[in-house]
């Protein structure tokens, strides 16, 4: 046992504390595995068995302390998914009757809709390729 260095045994703990990260996922493992690698470090450095420990201690209880409450912090975020009119806002559209300040008709998501422009004074002609900026009740608003 003494003709191994100390850095070598923290790197196998490191390694230990791995396994179980990989099978639990918990990342609490992956931090006390990384307190071992910098543990393994101050022992290459030729520190003695207590700084070591201490190292180890410090720097797991560091980043469970810094780094759990910001991955809980984004774990309890959603992903912002637009769906139903909103998945529309933002979508091109071609006009299929003319459209302006007062009505029309467009080709959006595969679906014909009434449509207006978002400018009263713009007209929009057959053909031409608009933008969906808002929907309103079943009237797309474009531009």
């Amino acid at each position: 046992m003494n003709n191994i260095d100390a850095w070598v045994w923290w790197l196998v703990g490191a390694a230990g504390l791995g396994i179980p990260l990989v099978v639990t996922a918990m990342p609490e493992f992956g931090m006390f595995a990384v307190g071992a690698v910098v543990a393994a470090i101050v022992a290459g450095f030729g520190f003695g068995v207590v700084v070591q420990v201490l190292t180890f201690v410090v720097v797991s209880v560091a980043l469970i302390a810094v780094v759990r409450p910001i991955a809980a912090r984004h774990g309890k975020q959603r992903p912002e998914l637009a769906t139903g009119v909103d998945a529309l806002k933002g979508k091109q559209a071609v006009v299929l009757e003319r459209v302006d300040g007062s009505g029309g008709r467009i080709k959006l998501a595969g679906e014909i809709w009434t449509a207006r422009a978002l400018d009263t004074d713009r007209a929009y002609e057959v053909g031409e390729q608009v933008d969906v900026v808002d929907i309103e009740g079943a009237t797309a608003v474009v531009m």
